[in-house]
């Protein structure tokens, strides 16, 4: 298996990046191998900085980045010979197995689409998070920004794909999927909300257990919360707060630390024909370690053909 990573994408990029390799590397077995796609020669100067043998890694040079502030769509047809356009490219000529990036969020969503595509059925691909739990464990947020406005089919597909992905990745048995509203009872909600409730309700693909409120994100109602991506945008970057405020307040906490995003790595694209990890853009280098080690563990366990399979 060969687990591909743009070592130039992220703010801390590359050094960040060929940091959280070495870290990978020392975990992963042999018959898993880490392609460094990016900047050849300045990966192997970080190695050689830190005293690890290049040979460890294969390499894919690319000569182009695109930057955080670029237009993704553009930017991902224009520079053909980026690290995250190189990388699509090698997914989609099955030359890696699984891909990650800390990158530009825009430009890894669009060559999820364009290049490896959506899975026939999938309307929309999602992009989920992790939320820790007061006893333990974590539920799966989805969909966090890959589609702000969403038509009620899409809440239903995030539903079946957040499921699939707690299942195959996580080991969550018959995990108890719940519709973030802003009451428990089935007629409230806005208008999205609404039309989404009757169609999971009547899903036996997934298990549906209703609505569920901001305040049990953090308790045992659900395991897999689904809402619009605009909204789970606000709750993820809501919840990262939560381990930046405890720190500033000098505060100690076991649950509080489970929101340092480096613990989850980053967000996977879920619904497409490919393993494929959003980092954060400040991502360290165990961040970056822990993307990788997500999607290689996505591939590993077979999570696109249970996708594929459950929407034929």
């Amino acid at each position: 298996m060969k687990i591909g990573l743009d070592i130039m994408g992220g703010d801390y990029a590359p050094k960040a990046a060929v940091l959280g390799a070495i870290e990978v590397h020392k975990v992963l077995p042999q018959n898993q191998e880490l392609v460094l796609i990016g900047d050849k020669q300045i990966a192997e100067s970080i190695l050689r900085e830190n005293n690890y043998d290049p040979g460890h890694f294969e390499f894919v040079h690319t000569t182009e980045v695109i930057e955080m502030h670029e237009h993704p769509t553009k930017a991902v047809l224009k520079k053909t010979d980026s690290s995250i356009s190189v990388g699509f490219q090698l997914l989609k000529e099955g030359k890696i197995d699984a891909f990650s990036s800390a990158g530009n969020t825009g430009a890894m969503l669009v060559g999820s689409v364009f290049s490896v595509k959506t899975i026939p059925g999938v309307i929309r691909p999602a992009m989920s998070t992790n939320v820790p739990k007061l006893k333990g464990g974590f539920g799966i947020l989805v969909d966090v920004g890959a589609s702000a406005d969403c038509k009620p089919e899409y809440l239903e597909q995030f539903a079946l794909l957040g499921s699939l992905f707690a299942e195959s990745v996580y080991g969550m048995n018959n995990p108890k999927v719940g519709l973030v509203n802003i009451g428990e009872e089935e007629e409230k909600g806005n208008a999205l909300c609404l039309a989404a409730y009757p169609l999971l309700k009547e899903n036996k693909r997934f298990n549906f257990i209703g609505n569920i409120e901001g305040r049990d994100f953090f308790g045992d109602h659900a395991d897999v919360y689904v809402t619009d991506g605009f909204t789970g945008n606000v709750v993820l970057k809501m919840a990262e707060s939560f381990y930046v405020i405890s720190l500033k307040k000098g505060l100690k906490d076991e649950f509080f630390d489970r929101f340092n995003y480096e613990q989850y790595g980053g967000s996977p694209i879920l619904g497409i024909n490919a393993s494929v990890v959003v980092g954060h853009g400040i991502s360290s280098p165990e961040a970056i370690k822990n993307m990788v080690l997500l999607s290689r563990d996505m591939a590993v366990c077979g999570l696109v053909d249970k996708i594929k399979q459950a929407f034929q």
